[in-house]
């Protein structure tokens, strides 16, 4: 009895690490957040139309998903981490551009 419960620990202890959740990635996250407060803000300032603001959500989700794939496997490498990263860069100058060119949402009024 006493080797079968040992065994068992010993299996659990090789399987746990298996079952924890996806390495964290809070830069990432934090980043992704304030990049669609952003847009979100753009919209409510008028700075961005509504076709704007659908292309800027679709750059944001696909951001999140090279992010989840990454994940997927339960570890980010330093290269997935870097292209991820460089994807933000891209997406965050977007939502600049956008934000700062001459098409303003339409007025309620007209």
């Amino acid at each position: 009895m006493n080797r079968s419960i040992i065994t068992a620990v010993a299996i659990a202890a090789l399987l746990l690490p298996g079952f924890t959740l996806a390495q964290s990635t809070p830069r990432i996250d934090k980043r992704q957040e304030k990049q669609d407060a952003r847009i979100d803000k753009g919209v409510e300032k008028g700075q961005l139309n509504q076709k704007e603001a659908a292309r800027l959500e679709k750059g944001q989700q696909h951001v999140q998903k090279m992010e989840n794939k990454a994940l997927s496997d339960g570890k980010m490498t330093k290269g997935e981490k870097r292209r991820i990263e460089h994807a933000q860069d891209v997406q965050s100058k977007r939502i600049t551009r956008q934000k700062h060119d001459k098409q303003k949402a339409k007025s309620k009024s007209e």
